[in-house]
């Protein structure tokens, strides 16, 4: 199959330079990212969250921006059939590509050789969802980021649906890490509670990174893409955005998220902001939410659990909470100067801003231990929860499991033991890959 395709959005209008230098990315050592999250957009609604498998299946397939006196095409060889109907490419597909087309070759050469310092990274975030035309000031400031795991029962799906109805309903904006599962539910919900609400101007965001995008591809009802350089930056894009969080059942992403925005606000520094956050999921869940509760408790204290609330089976409850958090949200704001659309005041420290590669070396030498302080010990939790979804579905962290064994996390004896059991809750609720495929653990807890 071959076809070709004019980019939409800001990528339908380029100067010659622009066109120069998007030319030039799709030649160089970015290509093969290119290719791989293009390919990635067009297979989505896939049944594998294998990245590997994912593009050995299509490894015929290729695309290329030709250059064309107005701006430039995208060239699409052997793409996978069911992006098309009738021969013609999905409309919010197109979109899609066209998202990767921005965020990939045009962004990723200007930030690829930044310096690691905090005020550079905030300041690449900002530019980023500014480019993508993501933080619109003009509008109202309702955005709510729903996280979750991609692989989750039908009735934890099901109940996700209703939560977003409900925010849907009071005009709240979606936004996830755009896959399946946790991540379409609150946005396929919101659908239904703005068409009743006659808001035809509801805004459904996916946030992503290249190294996961294949995993979870995105859903077709997000009508803004961006994809993030690394998840650090995915990360810090969605706390800066976010009036308020909901957290539903998932597995080592999910407590991956929580671990991030729990690490950030027991920093001294952020102790007067205003960011709500939710856990909930249906009755089902609650053994989940338990468990999770007791590790958050038992690591980083009852400050720490004292920063978010648990609502079990309510869905009206959860959007009625985030409602009154959004009041709050919005005046301190206010109080302080703050944006309403990026939350500058915000302190991010290192730890939680550069990029942790998750190879065998950086996993084994992560200090777990009750010796750091609790922000301290949240981001190196993190990290090791991050290694393991790289493990887990991205494609680099597969190869290295295969060639050199799973990785290896050690620490204080107590903290390994919460950590061994709650990663086998997750194993036998079967949070860390879709059903259907034998899980075969990326990691091994050592007790020190």
């Amino acid at each position: 199959m071959h076809t070709q395709l004019n980019p939409v959005g800001t990528m339908n209008i380029l100067s010659q330079a622009e066109v120069d230098q998007l030319q030039q990315s799709s030649t160089s050592e970015l290509y093969n990212l290119y290719r791989n999250c293009s390919l990635a957009v067009l297979n989505a609604g896939s049944h594998s969250d294998d990245a590997e498998v994912i593009y050995q299946q299509h490894k015929d397939f290729s695309i290329q921006v030709l250059r064309r006196e107005r701006g430039v095409k995208i060239n699409l060889e052997n793409p996978p059939e069911h992006a098309f109907v009738d021969g013609k490419i999905i409309r919010g597909i197109r979109e899609h590509l066209s998202a990767v087309l921005r965020d990939i070759l045009f962004i990723k050469n200007r930030y690829q050789n930044m310096h690691c310092i905090p005020e550079t990274l905030t300041d690449a975030t900002f530019s980023i969802l500014r480019n993508a035309d993501t933080i619109l000031p003009e509008t109202e400031p309702r955005l709510v980021t729903c996280w979750g795991g991609h692989s989750i029962k039908h009735n934890e799906y099901k109940y996700t649906k209703a939560v977003g109805y409900e925010l849907g309903l009071r005009n709240f904006n979606i936004c996830t890490g755009c896959g399946p599962g946790a991540m379409k539910g609150p946005m396929k919900g919101a659908t239904i509670g703005h068409a009743k609400q006659r808001n035809k101007t509801g805004r459904y965001i996916g946030l992503t990174e290249p190294s996961i995008i294949a995993a979870e591809p995105p859903n077709a009802i997000v009508n803004e893409l961006v994809i993030m350089p690394d998840i650090e930056k995915r990360l810090e894009a969605f706390v800066r955005m976010s009036h308020g969080l909901i957290i539903f059942p998932g597995g080592a992403g999910t407590a991956e998220e929580l671990l991030y925005v729990l690490g950030i606000l027991l920093n001294e520094q952020n102790k007067e902001q205003m960011l709500p956050i939710i856990l909930t999921g249906p009755s089902s869940a609650s053994d989940y939410f338990t468990e999770i509760d007791a590790f958050i408790g038992a690591t980083l204290g009852k400050e720490a659990q004292q920063l978010y609330k648990i609502i079990i089976d309510d869905a009206q409850q959860v959007a009625k909470v985030m409602s009154e958090g959004l009041v709050q949200v919005l005046a301190n704001r206010k109080k302080t100067g703050d944006a309403f659309h990026f939350n500058w005041s915000l302190e991010i420290t290192d730890d939680f801003q550069k990029p942790f590669e998750p190879n065998h070396e950086n996993m084994s030498a992560l200090n777990i231990s009750h010796e750091l302080s609790t922000a301290e010990l949240a981001a190196n939790l993190r990290r090791v929860f991050s290694g393991i979804v790289a493990g887990n579905v991205k494609s680099g962290g597969i190869k290295a499991i295969r060639k050199h064994g799973p990785f290896m996390i050690s620490g204080d004896k107590k903290i390994m033991s919460l950590m061994d059991k709650l990663l086998a809750s997750f194993v036998s609720q079967q949070r860390m890959k879709l059903p259907g495929s034998e899980y075969v653990p990326c990691y091994k807890v050592i007790e020190e």
